[in-house]
């Protein structure tokens, strides 16, 4: 399992925003597929946003949609996500997660499933609370 180290969390109130990044291994930045989860207390992980390396096609929630962006890092290897209009309900631990070790799908196409991705971050805490 390959480690990846994610940045960015924080505390930020209603309508703010925040971007978090994740560093992946170079296989991961040029061939697999990168998504971005999160999970609240009590809560099931969910898939916030997902990148595909081959067709650089992204799927989001849509509990996002429009607010949220992932992209690709050009000059690293990361992924970033971009988290606009925040809302308390965004509230959670985001994941960032890769298809290495996984199902090594290089699109999202289809909506991957969690078990699909076989490389995870730690973990980082985003709360959105005035």
């Amino acid at each position: 399992q390959v480690q990846l180290v994610e940045s960015g969390g924080g505390l930020v109130e209603p309508g703010g925003s925040l971007r978090l990044s994740c560093e992946v291994s170079s296989y991961s930045a040029e061939y697999c597929a990168i998504a971005w989860f999160r999970q609240a207390p009590g809560n099931e992980r969910e898939e916030v946003a997902c990148w595909g390396n081959s067709d650089g096609v992204t799927e989001y929630a849509d509990s996002v949609k429009g607010r949220f962006t992932i992209s690709r890092e050009t000059a690293k290897n990361a992924v970033s996500l971009v988290m606009n209009s925040l809302k308390p309900e965004d509230t959670g631990v985001y994941y960032c997660a890769t298809t290495e070790g996984g199902s090594y799908y290089t699109s999202c196409l289809g909506h991957l499933r969690a078990s699909d991705f076989g490389s995870w971050g730690q973990g980082t805490q985003v709360t959105v609370s005035s």
